[in-house]
């Protein structure tokens, strides 16, 4: 069994080992994609495989379209040359069940797969044609929050800086700046409209993508590479929708290859690009999906609703990315993270397991999150959770680790626990003071700047761009120490950009500080402080 157009037609040895097969011609799909193309997704990896391209599979299978996906990828070629080119851009999804079962799915939507630069002439040319197509009504994205980013601060990076002298004709390096020569194309071959989607998962993705292309294009502008009429025709013709988007696709797993290997599944090589991407022919991913976007397509759009895309209005979908940041997944994912470190931890599964840590975070959402959840009314906060608590943290097959989650912890506590803090200050009918574990939490965190676990071993921080500046408010404090701890915490406990409050203004830093003098009693008083307040 192997992946390619000729092999799946040949049915009957994939169906007896239960892999769901494509229920529409293939051929006639491509076809039809190369005279009216509607999408085009930039950004190969394995969300894409495992996600976009499986919802325009759906729609093919219950014919309600005849078109598929031109897929480009701008920044990582082996993908096309190694994961794409060699199956016929035919892939495996296998859905991770939190049973510890799989499910597997061919997947065979992508018409077209190319790399996008110039430097592939032939390529390149084959997405300007796709852009003059009028017929074209989304492109799509998820490169990233970083492939929005033109430099930091005032300073461009050097690569986008050379684009702008190249101009949409030269030699670019930036997605940002060859999506925008590409819609250029556009512009000058008819003024048609398109909506360009940002499906990463980053806040105001849709903002952060307009604003990339409309710099560019005014800096081509303003060069001379561009006619003036560019920037209205994307203020006024151009859409960029907000959307937020949540599956978990992890690497290509040992035991996932495994068992297709048992099955007698040959394409299971997992491939190191020389970007570092792994990646494989099979893409693993959990079941529970979202994807919420704002619905503004000035030219129309595939009916991806059938597939269980949500369409709304930009509010709502600030609302979704609100609950599940500030309350239904974000902060528990933290909470873990902390206290995982802490604990020894190595698999954020396995902490589910833990009685204690379990009461933990179902207390964090449920007693003191959800009473100030923002529900977005197309989505139930309590299902969502629900589903975060009982089927997809627990999930076996989820490789997260505390130490990866706990990276940039001090970039993460003002939104994912701030806004609840804020919530109940506004809330005449709610007392701030009874928030016990979210203070807990903080507590947990200066504990762990200590870069000690509970049985007093060292370990290695994850990466933090505050991890030393609030190290060094710590300095000196052992397991042990018996405090006063007031003066010391006192900088990072009143500083909002931390924890999205002044904690003394709101009433909690007392207690922080208190929690902090248990967890640091000496070894063991971690879990003997969590087993004392998590009841």
């Amino acid at each position: 069994m192997k992946l390619s157009v000729k092999s799946i037609e040949d049915r009957s040895s994939w169906t007896a080992k239960n892999y769901e097969l494509p229920k529409f011609d293939h051929a006639k799909m491509v076809s039809a994609t190369e005279k009216a193309p509607v999408w085009v997704h930039f950004g190969a990896g394995n969300i894409f495989r495992g996600f976009s391209a499986v919802l325009m599979q759906t729609l093919l299978d219950n014919g309600d379209t005849d078109k598929g996906i031109v897929v480009g990828e701008g920044f990582d070629y082996d993908i096309i040359d190694k994961i794409y080119t060699p199956y016929d851009s035919v892939s495996l999804l296998v859905t991770l069940n939190s049973d510890g079962t799989i499910s597997k799915k061919v997947v065979s939507s992508i018409a077209k797969a190319w790399k996008c630069d110039s430097s592939f002439t032939e390529e390149w040319n084959n997405f300007k044609a796709v852009f003059a197509n009028p017929s074209l009504q989304m492109v799509t994205f998820t490169i990233t929050e970083k492939g929005y980013a033109l430099g930091r601060g005032d300073e461009f990076f050097p690569f986008v800086a050379s684009d702008f002298e190249a101009g949409p004709d030269g030699k670019l390096n930036s997605m940002m700046s060859k999506i925008t020569a590409l819609v250029y194309h556009r512009y000058l071959n008819g003024k048609t409209p398109l909506a360009l989607v940002s499906t990463d998962n980053c806040s105001h993705n849709g903002e952060k993508l307009q604003n990339a292309v409309m710099t560019v294009a005014k800096k081509w502008i303003e060069k001379g590479f561009c006619e003036s009429g560019f920037t209205s025709y994307l203020e006024s013709k151009v859409s960029f929708p907000w959307s937020m988007i949540d599956k978990i696709t992890p690497r290509p797993d040992a035991s996932v290859k495994a068992m297709l290997e048992k099955d007698g599944f040959e394409d299971t090589e997992v491939v190191i690009t020389g970007k570092n991407t792994y990646i494989a022919p099979f893409v693993n991913a959990e079941r529970p999906q979202y994807l919420v976007i704002e619905d503004n397509f000035p030219n129309g759009r595939p009916a991806l609703e059938k597939a269980g895309v949500y369409f709304t209005d930009r509010d709502t979908v600030n609302k979704v990315e609100k609950m599940k940041v500030c309350t239904c997944l974000n902060p528990l994912h933290t909470c873990l993270a902390v206290y995982g470190c802490l604990l020894g931890y190595t698999l954020i599964a396995d902490e589910m397991k833990d009685s204690v840590l379990n009461k933990m975070v179902h207390t964090i959402g449920y007693t003191e999150g959800m009473p100030v959840v923002v529900d977005p009314k197309i989505l139930h906060p309590e299902d969502f959770i629900k589903e975060v608590l009982e089927v997809r943290i627990p999930n076996p097959f989820m490789p997260d680790t505390p130490q990866r989650i706990a990276t940039d912890t001090s970039q993460k506590l003002s939104i994912r626990f701030g806004e609840t803090i804020k919530a109940y200050m506004a809330n005449k009918s709610l007392d701030v003071h009874n928030l016990k574990l979210i203070p807990l939490v903080f507590a947990g965190w200066l504990r762990y700047l200590l870069a000690v676990d509970d049985e007093g071993k060292a370990f290695t921080p994850s990466s933090d761009p505050r991890l030393e500046s609030s190290q060094a408010y710590l300095k000196g404090i052992k397991l042990g120490d018996k405090g006063p701890f007031d003066k010391v915490l006192q900088p990072l406990l009143s500083d909002e950009t931390l924890f999205g409050v002044d904690l003394y203004k709101a009433g909690l830093a007392d207690v922080v500080v208190s929690y902090f003098a248990e967890l640091v009693a000496g070894p063991g008083a971690v879990r003997k402080t969590l087993e004392k307040y998590v009841k």
